[in-house]
């Protein structure tokens, strides 16, 4: 299975719950939330990965 990645944006402003990314395999070791863009604020310093 391709990898997931569960993130949450917690800024004030932004009502995103959470959102899961799924990628191919190719993505490098180590990419997490820094790497990305909330989907519905489009800021990308609140975003924080979720622990499993």
């Amino acid at each position: 299975m391709p990898k997931t990645l569960e993130v949450v944006c917690t800024r004030d402003d932004c009502d995103l719950d959470m959102v899961e990314l799924h990628y191919r395999y190719s993505m490098p070791d180590g990419t997490g939330a820094e790497a990305f863009s909330c989907p519905y604020c489009g800021e990308s310093d609140g975003l924080e990965e979720l622990d499993a």
